[in-house]
């Protein structure tokens, strides 16, 4: 519950109702919101700041612009922490609608007999039910992945290495060295953090390094992430935006907007 008597302000013992609030008040008001929440719809602050829809929004662009969040479909929410991996167990059950939607999407580039790198995660893992027809070969450091690969009896190389427990990723010199001795059609990447100057982030330096050794050696990459990664930047830099094709969703129409601006860059949505 939001304790509302945070609304009023006291001014030479004046009493001034929600509705009065200054620009600055707002702003803080809505960041300490946005803390307790991670993310808040536009019509909420609508309701609670009892201000014009126009009002909050030139909010949140300002707030935005000064890196205190970022804009989302219908809202706002806290920009990402550059070293923050949430688990794969916390990933599972975001975005999933979006994120089977982006998987098929990722499938059908996949053309029959390729060979393809699927990296770790659970957008990426979506994406192995539509690969059962198409006799590909996959090369993966993602555990997450076994089941379902010999599920469906899909050719399968596992890369070998040190495990990364919170992600069930393989990464370390063994998994790098093992992954420089392969070559790819076409690699399917998963990012924390898809930025137009920052480029593609991943909060783990281990897990950037194999994702970068993997697009290079592929010859087409594609990056598989709901449009909430959009804007956002982590610790570890992958690649440059320009170096891979964005399979995203639709539900963050402003940024999508801005990468499309930029004719290096190359976006797909579902």
């Amino acid at each position: 519950m939001i304790d509302y008597s945070i609304f009023f302000i006291y001014d030479d013992g004046i009493k001034l109702e929600v509705g009065e609030l200054l620009t600055t008040e707002r702003h803080q008001f809505i960041i300490s919101l946005l803390k307790k929440q991670g993310t808040i719809k536009l019509q909420e602050l609508v309701d609670l700041l009892h201000a014009s829809e126009s009002t909050i929004r030139r909010d949140l662009v300002q707030l935005e612009e000064m890196k205190a969040l970022k804009r989302v479909h219908g809202g706002a929410a806290l920009l990402q922490r550059k070293g923050l991996e949430p688990s794969t167990m916390e990933k599972q059950n975001k975005a999933i609608v979006e994120k089977q939607s982006i998987a098929k999407l990722g499938s059908s580039f996949v053309e029959k007999n390729d060979c393809i790198y699927l990296d770790a995660g659970t957008t990426i893992s979506e994406m192995i039910p539509y690969l059962k027809d198409k006799n590909v070969t996959v090369l993966t450091n993602g555990l997450m992945h076994i089941p379902k690969l010999i599920e469906l009896e899909i050719k399968t190389v596992l890369v070998g290495g040190t495990i990364k427990f919170s992600t069930n990723a393989v990464v370390g010199s063994t998994a790098v060295q093992f992954l420089n001795e392969y070559r790819f059609d076409k690699c399917f990447l998963g990012m924390n953090g898809i930025h137009q100057e920052m480029g593609f982030t991943t909060p783990d330096p281990e897990e950037a390094l194999m994702k970068k050794i993997a697009l290079r050696l592929s010859n087409e990459s594609y990056v598989l992430a709901d449009s909430s990664k959009l804007n956002e930047a982590t610790f570890a830099k992958v690649a440059d935006v320009s170096d891979a094709i964005i399979l995203t969703d639709r539900n963050n129409e402003d940024a999508i907007a801005q990468f499309k601006k930029n004719p290096k860059i190359k976006v797909v949505t579902i």
